[in-house]
């Protein structure tokens, strides 16, 4: 029965994968807010009436995008260690918050 159970379970590496680009995702969000605010990198105006931000959201998505589909691809078969995902998520989503909050622009800046 133990051995039945087992062949059952899936590895959690796709899930992994989902959860630590999206906070991956999170944090760029966060670094381009801040580099924007810095002068370091001026994202291009996508659409018009949203300004800067449509470009900083379009290239934060599409770094969460290029990273799932890396860490998806090579964490697929693997079973990960889901606490330390889970935390170093729960870090870079509360450091991207942070870098895309003004009054820390202006601490920082």
């Amino acid at each position: 029965m133990n051995q039945r159970s087992q062949s059952l379970t899936r590895p959690n590496g796709t899930a992994a994968a989902a959860l630590l680009s999206g906070a991956i995702g999170a944090f760029a969000m966060g670094l381009f807010a801040l580099s924007n605010e810095w002068g370091i990198f001026s994202a291009p105006t996508l659409y018009g009436p949203a300004g800067g931000v449509s470009g900083r959201t379009t290239f934060a998505v599409v770094v969460w995008l290029i990273v799932w589909a890396v860490l998806h691809r090579a964490w697929r078969a693997r079973e990960m260690n889901m606490s330390a995902i889970f935390i170093a998520s729960l870090i870079l989503i509360a450091l991207g918050l942070l870098g895309a909050f003004p009054p820390v622009w202006q601490l920082v800046g």
